[in-house]
């Protein structure tokens, strides 16, 4: 089971924002695509880095309301773990408990191809094994 699995299921659309972007602009963002991190890139197909509800809440703890004045660049990590859809899945969700990241960049040839969420691995792994049971149990009922 690879990566190309997970994001053959739940699709490979991805949303940007620019750096120059404000905070203000990416929690509207978040809140309009009903999602957890974006991508940041400057032109939509290369990463410049990601960011967060956790960056978000981060910066509000320690600078209060001014982070939404704050730029994306200023907020988002520069480094980024990224897949690619030949990775397996299960290393990929060691991956993202071992960096404690929830939200992995797939690239292919340098460019962002989607998107994959420790939520989307944590799904297809339970449809798997709901399809695996319920084959177990029609050949022990046949």
């Amino acid at each position: 089971m690879k990566l190309s699995d997970v994001i053959k299921s739940k699709g490979n659309g991805v949303v940007t924002i620019t750096p120059e972007s404000t905070v203000a602009d990416l929690v509207a963002l978040m809140a309009e695509h009903n999602i957890g991190a974006v991508v940041v890139s400057s032109d939509g197909h290369h990463i410049e880095g990601i960011v967060s509800e956790r960056d978000v809440v981060r910066r509000l703890a320690a600078a209060g309301a001014a982070t939404v004045d704050v730029t994306v660049a200023d907020l988002m990590s520069g480094d980024v773990v990224t897949g690619t859809p030949e990775d397996p899945i299960e290393d990929t969700a060691h991956v993202m408990t071992d960096k404690r990241v929830r939200h992995i960049p797939i690239v292919v040839n340098g460019e962002l191809a989607a998107l994959v969420s420790i939520g989307d691995v944590v799904k297809y792994r339970i449809d798997q094994l709901t399809d695996e049971r319920n084959h177990l149990l029609g050949y022990l009922h046949t």
